[in-house]
């Protein structure tokens, strides 16, 4: 899935210029990689980012970036930075991909239908791992890895080599390991007592910062 995304430079970096962006109604961004080894300082619209990563693919999605002034770059968001209390993106980071060069991304995994050992067994159904790592071209990346736990008895589950495999993309997580099983549920506990705690102010929330992909060194602090 390939969408569109409009971007404009911003004059530089810092906190100032990132303040000035957002009360201007706009998102300020960093720009990553390509010919050039320097970061570049943008700016995006909320919504239209926010659409995006909301979207079934979210920040695995490929981006056609607009740069008034500077062409199209296909792109990948790398980081993005939530407000704490109002969840409002505060920065976000972008890298250049070359579309014919392999990358390796995370995708999600999803379960379809009801194991045997859930119905016949009374087991319930685990998820030990929601995610894997995955490599493949950027025009190539998968939404989600859809498993098939229908066969699954008690004591049974899907590792990374047991997926299906897709000539499109190459798994590179731990072969032997384990995404989904079948296990009997664990017997209720008693409730322990509770014990009182000293009460301890609350610390002040931190924003939310969700990565992917490799440590960049951020030209200067702005978020």
């Amino acid at each position: 899935m390939e969408v569109t995304l409009d971007a404009t430079s911003r004059d530089s970096f810092g906190k100032n210029e990132a303040r000035r962006t957002r009360r201007d109604g706009r998102v300020p961004a960093v720009l990553y990689g390509g010919d050039s080894k320097e970061a570049t300082p943008i700016a995006v619209e909320p919504r239209a980012l926010l659409r995006i990563l909301h979207s079934e693919s979210g920040a695995n999605t490929l981006i056609s970036l607009k740069l008034a002034g500077g062409g199209d770059a296909r792109v990948l968001v790398k980081e993005y930075q939530l407000d704490p209390v109002s969840h409002q993106l505060l920065h976000a980071d972008f890298y250049r991909v070359a579309m014919d060069r392999a990358i390796q991304v995370t995708i999600p995994v999803i379960v379809k239908g009801e194991p045997k050992g859930v119905k016949q067994q009374g087991g319930i159904l685990e998820f030990i791992r929601r995610e894997i790592e995955i490599e493949c071209l950027p025009g190539d990346i998968p939404e989600h890895v859809e498993v098939d736990v229908s066969e699954l008895m008690l004591h049974q589950g899907v590792r990374v080599r047991d997926l299906t495999v897709d000539p499109k993309w190459t798994p590179i997580s731990e072969p032997e390991m384990m995404l989904v099983h079948v296990i009997m549920p664990k017997a209720e506990e008693a409730p322990a007592v509770a014990e009182v705690a000293a009460a301890t102010p609350a610390a002040p929330a931190e924003p939310e910062v969700i990565k992917k992909g490799k440590k960049e060194e951020a030209p200067e602090e702005e978020k």
